[in-house]
């Protein structure tokens, strides 16, 4: 009874307390007076009749009325404050201060017309705000725009963890009020697709349903709209943000100049000081209010459950709120990611991003380049900081195009730039010198000035401890002592704190870069090294062997390229290559009736879930009309260890084709009596260390002795790779294991000499 009672009593309490919460809030003046994508609710009507006849032909207090349309859906740029019922808010403030500075008495006005195009038409308003720069009305008039008022970052929004494409190359959302904005930043990103629409609600909308990849506005706009609870699942990048003008306009007429003109008088007058103090005061005050849809959106779940828990919702979604609020507020501190004089990252945007890719792509070969300005001092000081400013931005925005997706470019400070860099070779590093670093250097001397920029570079090539242990600063420290060595030497250029690693990583990507030409030119030639039968001394097949004769250094050995191509996931190519030339042959020596079986080898990397070789193998031996029994497949034993289950896999069904399959190297790893066991192949080729100069000889003869017999016992044909002595011949012949291969008999020749054997 006592709980019955309690639990009466607490469900009283609650129905009480929900009562007076909704009492209170329905009391509330500022209740609903702002929705949550920045446009106004209730208290929208009374506001924007302030000044029905605004013409600057009007008087009032001995000033010229200047009445300016503005748009009233971007809080908290303009917004209608539910004391006073004026419109406010950071440009409201800023055009006031700059009309009384140039003699009007500024009406503001909200503008009924569905964006800034359409309003451009309507006479009633001498000025409109804002644009970013000058735009042409719906009906075709030109306009002209005052001075920049301030700049306003805009940022795009996605859904979280969503990647964002270059802006070059990007859908993106954006409010039909901002058609004005939109044309701007078509001009900036030329290959930028935008679709308008009516309600920050209809841009959500077509983000979640993937009909852009992106939202744009103002970011002072984001950092009230962002608070919605239902756009929780919404995030700012502030990687990707830029700056736009903050422009009054007119259309383009002898008045419409006069009043820029005097516009740009007062904005002459607005110091840098007081823009931060409007700024500062708008985004510090808490303007957001949640309407009932946003209470309901959190908990009508818990509604339809049960009342009782609802009430108890509420009061935790008042936390869940200010966690909301908490984290906006953390994004757009993240700002600082970004160097908002050039659009580099900043050095904290920077160290993230680098050590991100760093992590990311542990197979890429990287360089970080710490690039410094020599002359930047005397460059400020005889041509003017703008000028300096100039050449930052120029040098950003050139590199920028050279970059990827998988490299990054920070300003470290002043004029210190780093970048992460894919390493290119030889010809990266030359193209970057002249299409980037030449474009810096003769900057001024495109324009007609006398000034050559004097660029030092220090380059750090990442090691492989850099992969295992990401430490940015550390590089950079490095790459900052590569710079140092070129700026004391008073040298324009560039210098490597680690040659050997540049070398080594030169000789990766030009291995790489190189295959497909040298398949494509012959410098891949397929070279065969005899198996012969000790017993008749008859040649019986051959192992297939790549060798790369390249045009201008050389025969390059096997052990420098082939680790190279499987490291990078290009040594299916190379083995294909090998694959198709081996079947070609061996269809000519059937021709020329010679008739011996071909061992090629197929790579750990070759087998793969999404790659059927059993299927490939087949039909490449009936395209050239060879037996599939002459066609032998070596496989590794570490192979098997690695990825047993497919292998099996792989193997049985190339047995069932018809094909011989041979696992390569045995005795050379830890699992050889598990692998005979588990692993179905027609025969094994046996490493000879077990006869090599080190370790006991006698016990290697007992190991080798039992392997051949374990092996007959088994059903499993063997051949011996690695003979190098009489010696050795003969006593694997003693133990009945007659196939053998190795430099005793032959070392892999031409497929010109392989042929001649048969003959003879």
């Amino acid at each position: 009874m006592k709980i019955q009672r309690l639990l009466i009593f607490i469900y009283v309490f609650l129905l009480m307390t929900l009562a007076l919460c909704f009492v209170m809030l329905s009391k509330r003046p500022d209740f609903m007076a702002y929705a949550a994508d920045g446009t106004l609710g209730e208290a929208k009507t009374e506001a924007g009749s302030e000044t029905e006849s605004g013409s600057n032909a009007n008087k009032s207090n001995g000033k010229e009325v200047l009445t300016v349309g503005v748009p009233m859906d971007r809080c908290p740029l303009f917004y209608i404050d539910v004391d006073s019922n004026e419109i406010v808010g950071i440009g409201a403030d800023l055009m006031r201060y700059v009309g009384e500075e140039a003699g009007y008495e500024v009406v503001l006005r909200q503008i009924e017309e569905g964006n800034l195009k359409d309003a451009l038409d309507n006479s009633t308003y001498d000025v409109i705000l804002p644009f970013g720069s000058a735009i042409t009305s719906t009906s075709g008039h030109n306009s002209v725009v005052t001075e920049n008022l301030f700049q306003t970052p805009f940022t795009l929004v996605t859904l979280k963890q969503d990647e964002v494409p270059p802006l070059d190359s990007l859908k993106v959302g954006m409010l039909k009020s901002l058609g004005g904005g939109a044309d701007t930043v078509r001009q900036l990103y030329p290959g930028i697709e935008i679709t308008m629409y009516d309600t920050m609600a209809d841009c959500v909308k077509a983000l979640r349903d993937d009909k852009v990849d992106a939202l744009l506005h103002n970011s002072y706009v984001w950092s009230y709209v962002l608070q919605k609870p239902s756009y929780s699942d919404l995030e700012v990048q502030p990687e990707a943000m830029f700056s736009m003008d903050f422009r009054a306009g007119v259309r383009d007429t002898v008045n419409g100049r006069e009043v820029v003109e005097r516009l740009n008088a007062g904005i002459s007058k607005l110091t840098d000081t007081r823009r931060q103090a409007v700024i500062l005061d708008y985004t510090s005050r808490d303007l957001y209010r949640y309407d009932l849809s946003d209470f309901l959106y959190r908990y009508g779940i818990s509604i339809l459950l049960v009342f009782l828990l609802f009430i108890a919702l509420i009061i935790i979604a008042i936390q869940r709120v200010r966690a909301v609020r908490r984290e906006n507020e953390r994004k757009l501190q993240q700002m600082i990611n970004q160097d908002h004089l050039t659009g580099a990252l900043s050095m904290t945007g920077f160290r993230k991003k680098a050590a991100q890719l760093i992590h990311d792509n542990p197979d890429t070969p990287y360089l970080l380049a710490f690039v410094n300005i020599k002359n930047f001092k005397f460059i400020n000081d005889s041509l003017g900081r703008r000028a300096g400013d100039d050449l930052l931005r120029f040098w950003v925005a050139e590199t920028m195009k050279t970059l990827s997706d998988r490299e990054a470019m920070g300003r470290v400070g002043a004029d210190h730039f780093v970048v992460l860099r894919i390493s290119g070779g030889e010809d990266r590093l030359r193209r970057d010198d002249e299409e980037v670093i030449g474009s810096v250097r003769n900057y001024f001397l495109d324009r007609g000035k006398e000034n050559l920029v004097l660029v030092s570079g220090g380059l750090y090539v990442l090691t492989s401890e850099d992969y295992r242990h990401v430490d940015v600063d550390h590089m950079l420290d490095l790459a900052s002592m590569a710079e140092r060595k070129i700026r004391d030497k008073q040298g324009d250029g560039y210098e490597f704190y680690n040659p050997d690693q540049w070398d080594k990583g030169k000789h990766v990507a030009d291995v790489i870069s190189q295959l497909p030409k040298a398949l494509k030119e012959g410098e891949i030639q397929v070279w065969y090294q005899p198996q012969v039968d000790y017993a008749t001394g008859e040649i019986t097949g051959g192992e297939a062997l790549c060798r790369w004769k390249h045009g201008k250094i050389g025969w390059i050995p096997p052990g420098s390229f082939i680790p190279i191509l499987e490291d990078a996931g290009m040594i299916y190519d190379l083995d294909h290559y090998v694959w198709e030339t081996a079947c070609k042959d061996l269809k000519r020596w059937i021709d020329m009736g010679i008739h011996r079986s071909v061992s090629v080898n197929v790579s750990r990397c070759d087998i793969r879930e999404d790659r059927d070789l059993p299927e490939l193998f087949s039909e490449m031996v009936k395209r050239y009309d060879v037996p599939p029994e002459l066609f032998h497949i070596e496989i590794t034993e570490t192979a098997y260890a690695d990825n047993s289950e497919m292998l099996i896999r792989t193997t049985e069904r190339l047995r069932e084709l018809g094909f011989q399959v041979e696992m390569d190297d045995f005795g050379s790893g830890y699992s050889s009596l598990h692998m005979l066991k588990e692993v179905p192949v027609d025969r094994i080729k046996l490493d000879l260390r077990f006869l090599t100069d080190t370790g006991d000889q006698e016990k290697g003869r007992i190991i080798i002795g039992y392997m051949i017999r374990m092996v007959d016992s088994l059903g499993m044909k063997i051949i011996t790779e690695g003979v190098e002595t009489r010696e050795q011949a003969d006593f694997l012949r003693s133990q009945g294991s007659t196939e053998m291969q190795g430099y005793f008999f032959y070392k892999p020749m031409p497929v010109i000499e392989f042929e001649d054997l048969g003959s003879k």
